[in-house]
């Protein structure tokens, strides 16, 4: 983990001994959140020295060498938290040990026209396939399937956690280019839900120190009296820690509390204005809880970011969680309702089917954080096909490859409409065109063909799975999202 130097005029120098970080509470995906949301809205030079000085960044060199290209439009931030009680953070309770382990992560997707953004948690306890990650010394661990997602930070066994390690598992299960990682930190956190002058929660029955401790042995003190009430430092710590004695007592409720508690964080900053006196505090607790990773490691890329989401309002801020099912004690990731998600996120659609790339994507291109270009659309015809019983398919896909720049000759149904995964099948001398709407159909298989062309079949994967004669494919996706403008006393638990 290194530390940038301090601009000109700042205070001190940038020669100083690195900050050990003790990544923090996992569990405070809000001030993960609150922490970007710092630096998105604050677009002033008076926050470059301010900035530039204190960004601490941890080593890429973790990242796998084979990652998916960009996708449609828009960018992704990966955001984790650690319950690693070292240095600051051991005061504040929760985790045991030194050892980063993330306890919470979401994946932050902000859309090519710079108005929309949705946040996608992972539960600590799914089952994923972790691939091979580098550890301290150099070498690099086998890849480990059906392992639990919050497994990939503690590798390598390190106060500081392995975000490497995070964004290649999250990259490979997405199919998503992750452009950049945010890491936050426990006392942090707890600084920046007080400069902001407290969040407005809600509790649907009281909770007790039992309830935020189940080894305690009694009920204890009374924490959290039924209803909505307005915490800060250690009280919002324990609020977005609370696992046992609300609905189920799971991570899932968990998740669904903090995804509340960040969309009215998110409301609280945006009411006090967007200017320097009430930015200031902010900003600086947000860079003193934030590890990054290199390319966002300095003022101007952070506000590079910040410019591609000032225009997002809280309508169109959402939050959702990866679709899951109970596997045992476990959490299984359900397909193909995830790979249809991340189908959309590649696409630039939103929740509920949109294309938020259209008529932006270009200005967007302009100030975006850089990631790997992908091959061109430019002159690549193809045909599409639907091989699925869902009307409009193959016309929603043609609207997404014709923004992004391709020619679409032909939309129809297919001979077969029982296609369970989409195909893109290329002529003789066209396999090269056909990488190039790979990013678009997350995996699709690629055959060759005897035809001359282009051509791509959409199976199910793509129209989002089965789903019951009376739903709407996909339909549950978006309405499981929670946006930034929701009550906040709205659909807090699980179970």
């Amino acid at each position: 983990m290194t530390r940038s130097h301090r601009a000109e005029g700042a205070d001190g120098g940038g020669d100083g001994p690195v900050r050990r970080r003790g990544p923090g509470a996992v569990r405070a995906t809000a001030g993960a959140t609150l922490s970007l949301l710092v630096l998105l809205v604050a677009g002033a030079g008076w926050l470059y020295l301010q900035l530039n000085g204190d960004i601490n960044t941890f080593g890429a060199d973790g990242l796998s060498r084979d990652r998916p290209g960009a996708g449609a439009g828009g960018s992704n931030v990966l955001v984790i938290g650690s319950d690693s009680r070292s240095g600051a953070n051991r005061r504040l309770g929760g985790g045991q040990g030194d050892v980063g382990r993330s306890d919470t992560a979401f994946l932050l997707h902000v859309y090519g026209d710079g108005r929309h953004a949705l946040a996608v948690s992972f539960p600590r306890d799914a089952l994923v396939d972790i691939p091979p990650c580098r550890l301290p010394g150099g070498t690099w661990t086998p890849a480990r399937p059906g392992a639990m997602f919050n497994s990939a930070f503690a590798v390598g066994n390190t106060p500081k956690g392995n975000p490497a390690c995070t964004q290649n598992t999250v990259e490979q299960l997405t199919g998503l280019r992750v452009d950049h990682t945010v890491v936050v930190d426990f006392a942090g956190f707890a600084a920046l839900t007080t400069a902001v002058g407290g969040v407005p929660v809600c509790l649907p029955k009281d909770v007790y120190e039992g309830d935020l401790n189940p080894h305690l042995g009694s009920r204890g003190r009374l924490l959290f009296p039924q209803g909505p009430q307005t915490v800060s430092g250690q009280r919002a710590l324990d609020y977005v820690r609370i696992r046992h004695g609300i609905g189920d007592g799971s991570d899932i409720g968990r998740i669904k509390r903090q995804q509340a508690f960040t969309a009215a964080l998110i409301k609280k900053v945006k009411s006090h204005g967007m200017n320097p006196s009430t930015l200031l505090p902010l900003a600086r607790a947000a860079t003193a809880a934030l590890t990054v990773d290199p390319d966002l490691g300095s003022a101007d890329r952070l506000l590079s970011f910040a410019l591609s989401m000032k225009d997002v309002d809280l309508h169109n801020t959402k939050f959702l969680t990866v679709p899951w099912r109970y596997q045992g004690a476990r959490v299984a990731i359900v397909h193909p309702d995830a790979d249809g998600l991340w189908s959309d996120l590649r696409a630039d659609r939103t929740v509920d089917g949109q294309d938020a790339g259209a008529g932006a994507r270009e200005d967007h291109k302009a100030t975006a954080p850089m990631s790997a270009p992908t091959p061109s659309a430019a002159g690549v015809a193809v045909a599409v096909y639907n091989g699925t019983t869902v009307p409009g398919l193959a016309a929603r896909a043609a609207a997404v490859l014709r923004a992004a720049g391709f020619t679409v000759t032909r939309t129809a149904t297919a001979p077969a409409q029982q296609h369970t995964a989409t195909v893109i099948a290329y002529g003789p001398g066209r396999q090269e065109p056909a990488q190039a709407l790979v990013p678009y159909f997350p995996g699709a298989a690629l055959q060759q063909a005897t035809a001359p062309g282009l051509a791509v079949t959409l199976g199910q994967d793509y129209a989002g799975g089965p789903a019951p004669a009376a739903a709407t494919p996909r339909g549950h996706v978006g309405g499981a999202a929670r946006s930034a403008a929701d009550n906040p006393c709205s659909d807090l638990s699980y179970g």
